[in-house]
């Protein structure tokens, strides 16, 4: 295997027969795709991470911090919670899209985030819809495993992603656990891809979690457990990601200068 990916094709002054048109094919098909699809990242990896996020605009983010913070400061500490996931998320060097809502805002997001990223909008009348789409979309495109998480877990560990991709090497699906119910992360391979666990789910509710790993089960799903994170809904949480944020690299995050820097949230907070 060469530098860049692409298949060796064996020890030069021999001849590899039909072993070296069979790889030439796959690579030709790889470079196909990649060119037909100007919104699909530019690799030969077979992974790819779904980054879920919302256009950050008053009244449509983070809705259960309203009763307690100001809506310009909602706005802020949400644009803070995705720039610290994509700086987490860009030194994987994994391929990602950007799925944004609303369907509107790609040239908002663009100016927002960097013209430099796949941008994917998020198309269904639920979140299950929504992921159902991205995920047929990124297997579409040539991706082996793919996974998706959100914006609401500002610290997840880097190593949650990488050993999510490690277990979908074997196992038939990957899910995180969040501490209030529901679910940081979902991944699956392309072959064990499993649609109907998006659908009949109670979403915001504390339910997702156990209604979604039942759903794998009952497939026949070998699935792998991931341990549990934090998702930040709520004045409690923020109290709790500051706490935990002192004690790691997270200290020197865009959320925690906002959260200990801003004097309204701040005394909100106290």
């Amino acid at each position: 295997m060469y530098p860049n990916g692409v298949p060796a094709l064996g020890p030069s002054g021999t001849n590899p027969g039909t072993g070296i048109i069979s790889r030439l094919e796959k690579v030709k098909k790889l470079m196909t795709t990649t060119t037909k699809h100007s919104d699909r990242p530019n690799t030969f990896d077979d992974r790819c991470v779904l980054f879920f996020v919302k256009y950050p605009e008053s009244g449509q983010i983070k809705s259960r911090l309203a009763a307690s913070l100001a809506a310009i400061n909602i706005v802020e500490l949400y644009r803070h919670f995705v720039l610290d996931l994509l700086a987490m998320l860009e030194p994987l060097a994994i391929p990602f899209y950007i799925c944004y809502f609303q369907e509107n805002k790609a040239r908002e997001c663009k100016a927002w985030l960097g013209e430099n990223h796949s941008y994917l909008p998020q198309q269904g009348n639920d979140l299950g819809g929504k992921m159902k789409h991205c995920f047929t979309h990124a297997f579409s495109q040539g991706f082996d495993r793919v996974i998706t998480i959100g914006s609401d877990s500002p610290d997840l560990p880097s190593y949650f992603i990488t050993e999510a991709f490690s277990s979908i090497t074997t196992m038939d699906s990957v899910i995180g656990p969040a501490f209030d119910g529901g679910y940081y992360l979902i991944g699956f391979r392309k072959e064990t891809f499993f649609p109907e666990a998006f659908t009949g789910i109670r979403w915001s509710t504390d339910k997702v979690f156990e209604e979604s790993l039942a759903k794998l089960k009952n497939a026949g799903h070998k699935t792998y457990i991931l341990p549990p994170w934090h998702d930040i809904d709520s004045l409690g949480d923020l109290k709790n990601l500051i706490q935990r944020g002192r004690q790691s690299p997270f200290k020197n995050s865009k959320t925690m200068s906002f959260l200990t820097t801003n004097p309204t949230v701040r005394e909100n907070l106290l």
